[in-house]
């Protein structure tokens, strides 16, 4: 679905953005939007790591 969206949309997206929340409140739904998206991507990391590290700790037991 978001595939589809092209530069178009996103232009659009954010015309309506711009009208619905106003120009003041954009820099702090961006900022907020971007703290959000780092802390996933931090958490997501750690996930990986763990999975990771318990895959090797489960090998050397076996071995």
């Amino acid at each position: 679905m978001l595939q589809n969206i092209g530069i178009p949309g996103l232009i659009i997206i954010l015309v309506i953005a711009l009208i619905i929340f106003g120009p003041a409140k954009l820099p702090e739904i961006g900022r907020a939007f971007g703290n959000t998206l780092r802390e996933f991507k931090n958490s997501a990391k750690d996930l990986i790591s763990t999975d990771e590290k318990e895959e090797k700790a489960n090998q050397n037991n076996k071995a």
